[in-house]
């Protein structure tokens, strides 16, 4: 099990929307707060038995943060919240009812493929972001 303190980010590897969701987080966060690692991975299958959840259904972002599992839009705003200004701010939907925001997240999550791609394998990090992913 990984007892970095730093929160982790489990994405879907083989969906393009996911992989430039975490491009996108990478070069807005500075301060380097994330670590990544993909659904699929083993790392990513022991965190999601950890917290009970199921191994091969990959149809949201995770965030692990210490001892607490977030995924569908609460995952996505609590990214946002840690993220510099202006982005910080769309943390504030978190007061829209987690029912009408899970229905947006999962309706974006169930069209991804086919609106974004998908990719035949895993992402790889480059070298220079290696330090980022968790294996």
């Amino acid at each position: 099990m990984v007892r970095n303190q730093s929160p982790i980010i489990l994405f879907d590897g083989v969906c393009n929307l996911c992989n430039a969701s975490v491009n996108f987080i990478i070069d807005r966060d500075p301060g380097e707060v994330f670590r990544f690692a993909s659904l699929q991975s083993s790392l990513g299958h022991e965190l999601l038995a950890r917290f009970g959840f199921s191994t091969d259904a990959y149809q949201s972002v995770v965030l692990v943060e210490g001892d607490r599992l977030f995924t569908h839009s609460s995952a996505a705003l609590r990214i946002a919240a840690r993220l510099p200004a202006p982005w910080k701010l769309l943390y504030v939907f978190i007061m829209v009812p987690k029912p009408i925001r899970d229905a947006v997240y999962n309706w974006i999550s169930r069209n991804r493929y086919a609106w974004f791609g998908k990719s035949d394998t895993c992402r790889i990090p480059t070298p220079e972001l290696r330090s980022r992913f968790l294996e």
